[in-house]
């Protein structure tokens, strides 16, 4: 999420895109230097990213490219000159609402595409981004700041980071903070509506079917966040895997003991005729009504406390009604 996600997000998107979809790395983090006095006065910090370049950033950025962080972007008041996409311009589609009308961009950022918004600020999510000479092709059309694999494995590392590039870092602890807020009170009602249950999250697409790991995407909020254990089955399937979703085979779709289940339904088929598929049929889920289903325009597939909002508010509404 770069991030083996986000590739991975755009090569599984690209595939269903044929047939229409959307899922889901550096080493150190915003280092502020100090400036100098008269830049200091002015209106540019200097700034060290994870791929080691010093930055100069403009104080107050105008026209930011960030894809793929526009979660972050649009949590901290700003909107970008270009949003990401995949395929025949998908985006993301939970966050349309506010990002209506700004057009799309190729998640792998083509020069002369960027170079056509006149950024005043481009982000990296990854470092692969910027392979080759393509960080130095950026920098010439604007200051470009990469934020590399120990942050943007973490959505809460990368939005306070985020938020620095910015300018912005008061304002994303707060958003951090209302965040962690919302995830406690929606864990304690949890727990007293129904104890401790285990649930599973997957990515239903035309021929395959996915698994979020533990601790990524809507995994790290229903197992970090939330407190739902992690099945058994979810462990051995994706503790392999650095993605935030990996291929679950039918034969051990099969044996998946969960008690809830949450489906991201990019197969074009009814959840009904769906679950009733034989593969399905000893899920303890699925034997009790436990399965609900969201589209893969939901923020399921993806992190931020935006996404990870949505998300805490689909399993407190379908779990508890």
């Amino acid at each position: 999420m770069k991030k083996r996600s986000t590739l991975q997000i755009a090569s599984s998107l690209l595939v269903f895109t044929a047939l229409l979809v959307s899922a889901c790395s550096g080493n150190t983090g915003t280092t502020p230097e100090k400036a100098a006095p008269e830049q200091a006065a002015a209106t540019e910090r200097v700034v060290t990213d994870a791929m080691g370049n010093k930055v100069t950033l403009p104080v107050h950025p105008q026209k930011v490219i960030a894809t793929y962080l526009e979660d972050h972007l649009v949590a901290l008041g700003v909107k970008p000159v270009a949003q990401w996409s995949v395929g025949e311009g998908s985006v993301q589609g939970y966050l349309q609402k506010e990002l209506a009308g700004i057009p799309a961009i190729p998640y792998d950022l083509p020069l002369e595409v960027v170079m056509s918004h006149s950024p005043d600020l481009i982000i990296l999510e990854s470092a692969e981004l910027a392979a080759g000479d393509k960080y130095n092709q950026y920098a010439k059309i604007a200051p470009t700041y990469a934020v590399g694999i120990e942050k943007n494995t973490d959505w809460r590392k990368e939005l306070l980071a985020v938020g620095e590039v910015l300018n912005k870092g008061d304002e994303a602890k707060a958003v951090l903070a209302a965040y962690e807020k919302k995830a406690q009170e929606a864990k304690e009602k949890l727990q007293q509506g129904i104890g401790t249950k285990s649930a599973t999250a997957l990515w239903v697409l035309p021929k395959s079917t996915f698994v979020v790991k533990e601790t990524m995407s809507s995994g790290d909020v229903l197992y970090k966040d939330l407190g739902f254990t992690v099945p058994e089955i979810v462990k051995e399937v994706t503790q392999a895997s650095d993605a935030n979703w990996s291929k679950i085979t039918l034969e051990k779709l099969a044996v998946l003991n969960t008690d809830y289940l949450f489906i991201v339904n990019s197969k074009g088929m009814p959840l009904k005729e769906l679950v009733s598929d034989p593969v399905y049929a000893n899920i303890p889920a699925v034997k009790n009504g436990h399965v609900y289903e969201f589209s893969k325009d939901s923020s399921w597939l993806y992190s931020g406390t935006i996404a990870n909002g949505q998300i805490i508010d689909d399993v407190v509404k379908s779990v508890m009604n």
